[in-house]
């Protein structure tokens, strides 16, 4: 058996408006070896931006890895822990038979969890964290170039 690398993502979406401009960002940590990225979209939601933030920083791994995903997003976090695979048995519909919101990231997510093995993780926002204050920072930034 191989070992995978081990990772530490954290990531953070932000809407100046919901809906409204929108910026997603992540940091990608492996040892001392850190990478961030981040980008926007004129016409979105909060949680759009929370998914892509996830979706983008697992995409930007090159290779299957061991990811510590740390977000402070309840729905990203509890989406991947609970709510991921009863949607998926019910055929992307939540338990009142209503289809899943944002079905299309939550599925690019899932393309991504099925690559890595992820454990995610809920950090409290704006508590001083300084790995969220980071990716909020870039979140926030990304949507202000557009607005």
């Amino acid at each position: 058996m191989t070992l995978k690398p081990k990772v530490e993502l954290f990531c953070d979406g932000a809407c100046l408006r919901n809906p409204g401009p929108g910026g997603w960002g992540y940091l990608l940590r492996m040892g001392k070896n850190e990478r961030e990225g981040s980008g926007a979209e004129t016409d979105t939601t909060n949680n759009r931006m929370e998914l892509m933030a996830a979706i983008r920083g697992l995409e930007a791994l090159t290779k299957p890895c061991d990811v510590a995903l740390f977000s402070d997003s309840q729905y990203v976090v509890k989406g991947i822990k609970t709510w991921l695979a009863s949607w998926k048995r019910n055929g992307w519909r939540r338990t009142d038979k209503q289809p899943v919101l944002n079905v299309e990231l939550w599925q690019a997510l899932d393309t991504q969890l099925h690559r890595h093995r992820v454990e995610a993780n809920w950090v409290k926002g704006h508590a001083g964290h300084i790995e969220n204050e980071r990716v909020d920072e870039l979140a926030n930034r990304a949507a202000h170039s557009i607005q």
